[in-house]
């Protein structure tokens, strides 16, 4: 079902990505059992890629995708094709922005990749592909983004929430949960949560 070796890679056949990312904004709902990931990208063509067949492929494992939109148009499952190891999207323009809504389980996360559970903290390993266990991306080394992260959890649970960058907000939800923000504004390869 999910990969169980690593594909290897030489140098001659690397290509450049055909899709940049210039931003990434994250909001994670988390709950150790059922986490909610909504990632928004701004995605952009490469002018150093070759042009591919107009279709865009995410890599993304142990994700049960909910939503997906382009331009905050809602797509139907006959604009993408979804596998064990990836996000197909069919037919995208030079520049637009993806919201993808994927559930994520830290609790059955044994790889020690993406969003796991240790103890009672939620832990993240991002190095060097475990990116793809906390959404649909493009999860590859030479493709760098500015990050902001918002984290929102049950105050009492998780009274510490942490992310790369700076904190710029937080605060206390009505529902006994809290809310807290963070901006990274240098480009990096990935983001880390806690």
């Amino acid at each position: 079902m999910y990969r169980n070796t690593p594909h290897p890679i030489s140098l001659h056949d690397y290509r450049p990505p055909e899709f940049l990312i210039d931003r990434v904004d994250l909001r994670f709902e988390l709950d150790p059992e059922r986490t909610s990931v909504e990632a928004r990208l701004k995605l952009r063509r490469n002018p150093a890629a070759t042009r591919g067949d107009g279709s865009l492929r995410l890599h993304g494992e142990q994700l049960d995708l909910e939503q997906v939109a382009i331009n905050d148009r809602p797509l139907t499952p006959a604009d993408y094709r979804v596998d064990a190891e990836s996000l197909t999207l069919l037919r995208v323009p030079d520049r637009f922005g993806l919201m993808t809504r994927v559930r994520i389980h830290p609790n059955l996360n044994t790889a020690l990749e993406g969003l796991y559970q240790s103890g009672d903290m939620l832990c993240t390993q991002c190095e060097a592909e475990g990116f793809r266990r906390i959404t649909y991306f493009l999860d590859r080394p030479d493709v760098m983004a500015c990050y902001g992260t918002t984290l929102v959890a049950d105050r009492r649970r998780f009274p510490v929430l942490l992310s790369n960058g700076n904190r710029v907000e937080a605060r206390d939800l009505p529902d006994g949960r809290h809310l807290v923000r963070w901006e990274d504004p240098f480009p990096s390869r990935v983001i880390c949560s806690r």
